[in-house]
C-alpha cells in the first residue's frame, strides 16, 4: 500500500502574499516510513501536505509518487488519503458506512464495502462501534474513524494534518499507541504535520523542520536533537543554550571554556548549542554543602557553525 514520495523542488505563493508559502522545497519520504513536518503556525507546512494531496497546484516543482509525477493528476486519483485536524466525518451515515465510504463510491457492493470497513474499524480498535452515529463518538473515537476511512482506501501516501493537536495529553498519547499498531498492521507512508516536538519525536522516524515555506532540517529524530544543520533549527527542536566561540584545535573556545569537538569540525568562528536536560550542577569539592555552578558537566554538546 505505501510508496514513496518525493518532493523536488516546490515553490507557492498565494495571490496578495509578500512570502511565499514554499519556496524550493525538496523532501523524500521512503515507502512506509513516517516523516513529521514540524514547524511553527504559518510556516507552510499544511500547504504542503494541500500539494502532496493535490488540492493546491505549485508554482514551481514536482511531486512524485511510487516514481510517477502527479501534476495534474486529480486529488482523487492520486492514492493520497487525508485526515484533519477536524474528523469531518459524514454526519448522517453511520460509522460503519462512513469508513466503507470509498469502496462504495468506487463501486463495491454495500455488503462487500462494509466487510471492508469493519475490518478497518477493528484495526482502530472500533470494533462494535459500526452501527454508532458521529454524536455518539467522542473527539479521540471520531479521528480513529477517520484514520480507519483514510486507510480503507488503501491510499499510497497517508497525510495527518494535526490530527491529535485537539485532544487532551491522555488522549492524544492512546492515539500515538494507534499509529504505532496502524504502522505495523499496513506500513503506510505518512507524513505528519505537528507543531509538537514530542509528538514528532514520539510518532515519526525523521523530522523535517521548516519556516517561512524553507526546508531548514531533514533527519534522523536523533540527528534532529543532536546534530541540527543550523541555529534556527536547533531553537526549533527546544535548543536555547548558544554560546558564541571560536573552534580550533580541535575544541570549542568561549566565555564558558574549552570543550572538545569531534576532528571533522571545521576551524573558524562556531556556536556552541547545549541542550538543557544535558547541563549537571555539581556540588562543589569545598565546605558548603549546598550545590554551586563552580562545576557545569556537558554531554554531547550540538555543534553549528555560525
Amino acid at each position: 500500500m505505501s510508496a514513496d514520495l518525493v518532493l523536488d523542488g516546490l515553490d507557492k505563493r498565494f495571490p496578495g502574499s509578500p512570502t511565499p508559502a514554499l519556496r524550493a522545497f525538496s523532501l523524500t519520504v521512503a515507502a512506509g516510513t513516517c516523516t513529521a513536518v514540524l514547524g511553527p503556525s504559518g510556516s507552510g507546512k499544511s500547504t504542503l501536505l494541500r500539494v502532496i494531496a493535490g488540492l493546491e497546484d505549485p508554482d514551481a516543482g514536482t511531486v512524485r509518487i511510487g516514481g510517477t509525477d502527479v501534476a495534474g493528476v486529480a486529488a482523487e486519483r492520486r492514492g493520497v488519503g487525508m485526515v484533519f485536524q477536524r474528523s469531518l466525518l459524514f454526519p448522517h451515515l453511520s460509522i460503519l458506512d462512513n469508513v466503507a465510504f470509498s469502496d462504495r463510491v468506487s463501486g463495491m457492493s454495500r455488503r462487500a464495502a462494509r466487510s471492508r470497513a469493519g475490518d478497518y474499524l477493528e484495526m482502530v480498535q472500533l470494533q462494535g462501534f459500526g452501527e454508532r452515529r458521529v454524536g455518539e463518538l467522542s473527539g479521540g473515537q471520531e479521528q480513529r474513524v477517520a484514520i480507519a476511512r483514510a486507510l480503507a482506501a488503501e491510499p499510497a501516501v497517508l497525510l495527518l494534518d494535526e490530527p491529535f493537536s485537539a485532544l487532551d495529553p491522555a488522549l492524544r498519547s492512546d492515539m500515538h499507541d494507534l499509529l504505532e499498531a496502524v504502522r505495523r498492521a499496513v506500513s503506510p507512508t505518512i507524513v505528519l504535520v505537528t507543531h509538537d516536538r514530542d509528538e514528532a519525536a514520539r510518532a515519526s522516524d525523521r523530522i523535517a523542520l521548516v519556516e517561512h515555506g524553507v526546508l531548514l532540517h531533514e533527519g534522523t529524530v536523533r540527528e534532529a536533537y543532536r546534530q541540527p544543520q543550523n541555529l534556527r533549527a536547533a531553537q526549533l527542536m527546544g535548543g536555547r543554550n548558544a554560546i558564541a566561540g571560536e573552534v580550533g584545535d580541535g575544541r570549542h573556545h568561549s566565555a564558558l571554556g574549552s570543550v572538545p569537538v569531534p576532528p571533522e569540525t571545521p576551524a573558524g568562528a562556531g556556536t556552541l548549542v547545549i541542550r538543557q536536560e544535558d547541563v549537571a550542577v555539581l556540588a562543589d569539592d569545598g565546605d558548603r554543602a549546598a550545590p554551586s555552578l563552580s562545576l557545569i558537566h556537558i554531554s554531547e554538546p550540538t555543534r553549528l557553525l555560525s
